[in-house]
């Protein structure tokens, strides 16, 4: 059984053993549409992170019995020829929850706790020359009795909102699908959530609902306190409208890990704003800590297991 893994660099240096011992598995760092066309022409098996799985690609893999997604959306593959061809789709769910809450609430701390500008103050030797045993230069603000307002009570919704419970935060949510599912916490309109919370975080997947769906309109309902976080998918923020939110003061700040394009262009607007300090950036990473990656490994093995090839 040949497995052809497209874009194996994605999971960094984690270790491929679980799915190696199932076949003959062939990795490749990344792969452009045409490459990914000639290497998965005697495959049975297709792992793909980002790659696209489109219906030509499809058609090039004769032998091909499955496709694992080694990720949770599976936008990146065309399902509906997938289906017409009865190949199955097998995605991971849940392997990066406690990660993606984690970044949260690193980079949300970042925000508000300012331990950069700390560390540098000390390291710089002013606060030995300072004569003070503290330092008032920066203000710097507790999330107790902050509301946090989430948009999207999925299991990593729910993850962060118990953190921010742990914090002394007051939660809400919005439901994207309409639906209050979650009776833990309140479901308001997003209206109401971005008139009322100091901090918006956002965990829902992309679709046709959720594609653009804070734009300039609602960054300027927030307050001008208040942080927003993109943990999620880039295209759920209109992400010149944030930029421009940040330089002019609109929002105090915010923390992305996601992009509509990834890596992210040079003169993207995130690059360019006038208070690059009230904007923090990581490179879609919050799904990837070590302990996450192996889980979805060992999870992409199992649905291999589990699938009668």
């Amino acid at each position: 059984m040949k497995i052809v893994f497209l874009d194996a660099a994605t999971l960094g240096d984690t270790s491929l053993e679980p799915i190696r011992r199932l076949g003959n598995l062939i990795t490749y760092p990344t792969s452009t549409p045409q490459e990914a066309l000639e290497r998965v022409k005697d495959a049975d098996i297709i792992i793909t992170n980002k790659v696209k799985i489109t219906a030509s690609l499809l058609d090039a893999a004769t032998r091909l019995r499955l496709i694992c997604e080694a990720a949770t959306g599976v936008n990146n593959i065309d399902l509906e020829a997938a289906a017409s061809r009865n190949i199955p789709v097998k995605n991971v769910a849940a392997y990066s929850t406690d990660s993606v809450a984690q970044l949260c609430f690193t980079q949300l701390l970042n925000l508000v706790s300012m331990p950069e500008k700390y560390d540098t103050f000390i390291k710089s030797g002013e606060y030995s020359r300072s004569g003070l045993f503290t330092d008032m230069r920066f203000s710097w603000h507790e999330l107790a009795g902050k509301q946090m307002g989430i948009i999207g009570m999925g299991s990593i919704g729910q993850k962060v909102a118990a953190i921010a419970q742990a914090f002394g935060m007051k939660v809400c949510y919005y439901s994207t699908t309409g639906i209050a599912h979650c009776k833990t916490y309140p479901c308001l309109d997003l209206k109401t959530l971005l008139l009322t919370s100091d901090v918006v975080s956002i965990h829902s997947p992309l679709n046709a609902i959720t594609a653009n769906l804070i734009t300039a309109k609602e960054l300027s309902m927030m307050k001008p306190t208040a942080l927003l976080l993109n943990m999620a998918r880039g295209g759920i923020v209109n992400e010149q409208d944030l930029a421009e939110a940040i330089s002019s003061g609109q929002i105090s700040g915010a923390a992305v890990d996601v992009f509509s394009t990834e890596p992210l262009p040079l003169n993207h607007p995130y690059m360019h704003t006038l208070h690059p300090e009230r904007l923090l950036l990581t490179p879609h990473v919050a799904w990837a800590s070590t302990e996450a990656r192996e889980r979805l490994i060992a999870a992409i093995a199992a649905n291999i297991s589990e699938t009668d090839i």
